[in-house]
């Protein structure tokens, strides 16, 4: 143990861990950023319309929110290795089956396949390298691995515009089954440690239900909106939430410990993650619409403009998260949620006429804001909770982002609802479609504003051990 009391692993293991964590943090927003940029050409082979397309995103996004607090608990009892391995299996599986998919339909349905695999490696992914880092180094390993979803964000729009014109949309999913078969190997050849810190404890069937039931409601309830149906799921989801609170209170181990929520810096980061996924997720969506269909360009042309915002970011991350080990968190991190701030409001100015340079300086100070906010607040989140909460602490990370990353579709699907229609874009569309992009970003920027405050509130980081 060193004095820290975070057991003493060796440089090899390491190495292999955060190797391991990094190959998997970059293929799986790869394959959110590069299916964004190929949704217009599913739409066309389907014969799908914008709101159905909008859920081969958000099926993905809703399985993994909803799986990713179960599968936290039972990395802490069964193993993170264990789980981590069993997501990467399922998901490369899950990845094979989209490319072979006959139908829109059938590609949701193995997307969705894929949202749960990709749940089981984020959530042990960063739990198991704040296992193996003590936290003088854990700022700069998590800074790594952010960077690493970052680098796959930015290669997304580029080898998947390049590889959805010359290759077909399905080229994107086969790229993924060598990815995981290669960490699969990583894992069994160097990782042969377990991490189980609640080893023996039982697992909260009851609240676990309660979670995914009361998550989908919720936010299936929102993508429904303003449909009646989805005004009554969003209402049962609500009451379903509340249920889950009881249950969890009460129960001798919890799939979530809820009191954790007591824990300012935990509440608060946790809540300005949220808030900053849900303001700025549907950005490459949106612009992979604009840039498109009202402006008319390729996919392979929309890729390199998009990568803009997460090459920036991929600079950033380590930076920040090496800062974040000497000074305070919170200033870096709302720093950077005021940057997105800006960035946002002026992206509400957009319009047919709107240079292209413009674009690409909003979306670098975009990612600039990111770079700062992401890596600082992720390493308080994880250096707020015991080493036994480590697996909890990593699903919620993964959680708010989801979640986040689900409402920020949604809210996008809810615009489009109002303002389209359940129609195929068009020209005759692309009016209303500006109109719509413009009426999210004004939306985002809201968000964004209030999650500055947010983010300042959490108060000073403590870590614990």
């Amino acid at each position: 143990m060193t004095p820290d009391n975070t057991p003493t692993v060796s440089n090899d293991i390491k190495i292999a861990a955060l190797l391991a964590a990094t190959i998997a943090s970059f293929f799986t927003p790869f394959m959110g950023s590069s299916v964004n940029i190929a949704l217009p050409s599913i739409g066309l082979e389907f014969g799908a319309d914008a709101i159905l397309l909008n859920w081969v995103t958000n099926g993905f996004l809703l399985a993994a929110a909803i799986f990713a607090v179960p599968f936290g608990r039972l990395a802490d009892i069964h193993g993170m290795k264990r789980i981590f391995t069993y997501g990467l299996v399922i998901f490369t599986l899950a990845s094979l089956f989209c490319a072979l998919s006959p139908s829109v339909y059938f590609l949701i349905a193995s997307r969705i396949l894929q949202g749960i695999g990709t749940a089981m490696i984020f959530v042990t992914g960063l739990a198991i390298i704040t296992s193996v880092y003590p936290p003088q180094h854990r700022g700069k390993a998590i800074g790594i691995n952010v960077a690493a979803v970052y680098v796959g964000l930015s290669f997304g729009p580029i080898l998947g515009g390049l590889m959805t014109q010359y290759l077909g949309w399905r080229s994107l999913f086969l790229l993924m089954v060598p990815f995981g078969l290669l960490v699969i190997g990583i894992v069994f050849w160097k990782l042969h440690d377990e991490w189980a810190a609640s080893k023996g404890e039982k697992f909260d069937y009851g609240g676990s239900i309660l979670y995914s039931l009361m998550l989908f409601l919720v936010m299936y309830g929102f993508s429904s909106l303003p449909q009646v149906d989805g005004w009554a799921m969003l209402i049962l989801g609500l009451v379903g939430f509340l249920a889950f609170i009881r249950w969890e209170l009460r129960a001798k181990s919890p799939v979530f410990n809820v009191r954790l929520f007591k824990n300012t810096a935990f509440t608060f980061s946790s809540l300005a993650a949220l808030i900053n996924y849900s303001a700025t997720f549907a950005v490459t969506l949106l612009l992979s619409y604009y840039l498109q269909y009202i402006k008319g360009l390729e996919p392979q042309t929309a890729g390199i403009i998009l990568v803009a915002q997460p090459i920036i970011m991929a600079i950033t991350a380590p930076i920040t998260g090496r800062m974040s080990d000497r000074i305070e968190a919170r200033l870096i991190a709302t720093v950077g949620m005021a940057t997105v701030t800006i960035a946002l409001f002026t992206m509400t100015f957009i319009d047919s006429t709107t240079p292209i340079t413009n674009i690409i300086l909003g979306l670098a100070v975009l990612g600039l804001g990111f770079g700062l906010f992401s890596s600082p607040n992720t390493n308080v989140i994880m250096g707020s909770v015991q080493r036994k909460f480590y697996g909890v602490a990593s699903a919620t990370v993964s959680t708010m982002r989801l979640i986040g990353q689900t409402l920020s579709i949604g809210i996008a699907t809810l615009v489009f609802a109002l303002l389209i229609g359940r129609v195929q874009i068009t020209p005759d569309q692309f009016p209303a479609l500006m109109e719509s992009i413009q009426l999210c970003f004004v939306v985002f920027t809201a968000l964004c504003f209030i999650g500055v405050f947010v983010s300042w509130w959490r108060g000073e980081r403590k870590d614990v051990e």
